[in-house]
């Protein structure tokens, strides 16, 4: 097929490895499209795409922006802290109301899971998930995966290492499902206390060895740890974040133990001395700025293909 199968991308959940063979295609096109000279491409003339973020970031939506614009498409910025919802509008007038002015696609951020699956469920537009709460992050889990298949090709039978914060966070889940579907071979890693119960149905393995798991990898996806999702806990998740940087963080000396070279991702942004220390970021081991760049590729893949079926 030369088309998605899904009409909106509320999560990795409900994608063929067809789909995201068809996105990372239309994505390495698109990345040619934004390293010449015209970045420019009139693939989405005359379509409005509406950002509604409920949620800050700037990162995704910067990204989706930038996207949206490569492939000329008018773009409508909503948020949630200078608008109606703050009175008490719901999510669905909100969005309504928006779809009223004819917007042809909305890409959302929200802080509750299940946000974007509610949404494509009450209105007749394309739906594109930037993060749900701590359920996913799709577009997020594409770009990795999208920038491991650049640096290392097929992915089945590839060990994959997620380290950290697994229980706030939306990449985690989205990248396992996304790897997984791809044949990788997944393990999570991190304090018992940001490891969710039950995660091993999801087919990974569990760890709580940092330099265990570090000898098991050929890549390591050091995750963000997210103290503003952790809130007010009378025991907190870790003692304190130095004892997990020391437990947890990679740094020069984990990578100089280590009998081979791994591939060091991270979603951003980067508490720089916790997850990963700046040599370590920085280094010839790290593709994290290719995540970057590969951002704005997969949401213009994602875009162009949503739109196509419209």
């Amino acid at each position: 097929m030369n088309h998605l199968s899904v009409n909106n991308l509320t999560g990795i959940r409900g994608l063929t490895e067809n789909d995201l063979e068809l996105i990372f295609q239309a994505a390495t096109e698109f990345k040619e499209v934004i390293n010449r000279p015209i970045k420019k491409v009139p693939s989405l003339r005359d379509f409005t795409v509406a950002n509604l973020f409920f949620e800050n970031s700037t990162r995704t939506r910067l990204s989706f922006e930038l996207a949206q614009k490569r492939l000329s498409a008018d773009v409508v910025n909503f948020s949630a802290s200078n608008s109606s919802v703050r009175k008490g509008e719901t999510l669905t007038d909100t969005v309504n109301n928006i779809l009223a002015m004819k917007v042809d696609m909305v890409v959302m951020r929200h802080p509750h899971p299940g946000a974007p699956h509610f949404l494509a469920n009450k209105i007749d537009t394309s739906i594109i998930n930037a993060g749900d709460g701590t359920h996913e992050h799709p577009t997020q889990a594409l770009l990795d995966a999208f920038s491991l298949r650049q640096k290392l090709g097929d992915l089945a039978g590839v060990n994959i290492a997620i380290v950290g914060d697994i229980r706030h966070s939306r990449v985690a889940i989205s990248n396992i499902l996304c790897l997984k579907l791809l044949g990788a071979n997944v393990r999570v890693c991190g304090p018992k206390t940001l490891i969710p119960k039950h995660i091993e149905s999801l087919g990974v393995e569990v760890s709580h060895k940092l330099d265990e798991t570090l000898q098991w990898c050929d890549v390591a996806n050091m995750l963000r740890i997210q103290l503003e999702r952790q809130g007010e806990k009378t025991v907190p998740y870790f003692p304190s974040l130095r004892e997990y940087a020391n437990e947890y963080g990679l740094n020069a000396r984990r990578l100089e133990n280590l009998n081979k070279p791994i591939t060091i991702m991270h979603p951003g942004p980067i508490n720089r001395g916790v997850e990963v220390t700046s040599e370590v970021a920085d280094s010839e081991h790290s593709i994290i700025l290719q995540q970057v760049e590969n951002g704005v590729a997969i949401r213009m893949a994602v875009l162009y293909l949503l739109a196509m079926k419209r």
